[in-house]
């Protein structure tokens, strides 16, 4: 049996082509597990400040912590699947959106803290999947053998 020791000529790239993709997904989760917990842990005295009702706050929670878990499974994958990216996208995208229904819609009497609070939450996820939108484009660049500005890497810019 022989063992070959990889040169740098046939070494794996030591780059992780979705590296900044992986690092938002990695943060995305944690921030979200961290928010369903509180949701979770604090559900009498949020939903005092906040108007929503305690059956309401235990419910977005545990939402909160199941995406917190498929969020670190995608992360974890060693090649991210894209498609698996667009569905957080859309799932965050469709999140903000389900935030500012609720801060103005009459579904859940909520306080003006409470408005303000899903705002933030509206936006938290805005910001989310703008760099997961930007980090899916930069690892499928990559994955193409396309520069940051969209041209064959090597390639000059032209001025």
């Amino acid at each position: 049996m022989t063992h070959t020791v990889p040169t740098t000529a046939t070494a794996a790239p030591t780059s992780d082509e979705a590296g900044f993709l992986r690092l938002v997904l990695r943060v995305d989760s944690v921030s979200t597990a961290v928010m369903g917990l509180v949701l979770i842990a604090a559900c009498v005295p949020l939903g005092s400040a906040t108007g929503m009702p305690v059956a309401f706050s235990v419910a977005f929670g545990i939402y909160q912590l199941g995406g917190a878990a498929a969020l670190a499974l995608i992360a974890a994958y060693p090649v991210i699947p894209p498609g698996l990216v667009r569905a957080v996208i859309a799932v965050n995208a469709a999140s903000a959106v389900a935030c500012v229904a609720v801060a103005f819609g009459d579904m859940v009497p909520l306080t003006g803290f409470g408005v303000v609070f899903m705002l933030i939450g509206a936006i938290v996820v805005t910001v989310y999947a703008t760099l997961e939108y930007a980090g899916l484009r930069r690892m499928t660049a990559a994955a193409r053998g396309v520069g940051a500005a969209g041209q064959p890497r090597g390639a000059r810019a032209r001025m």
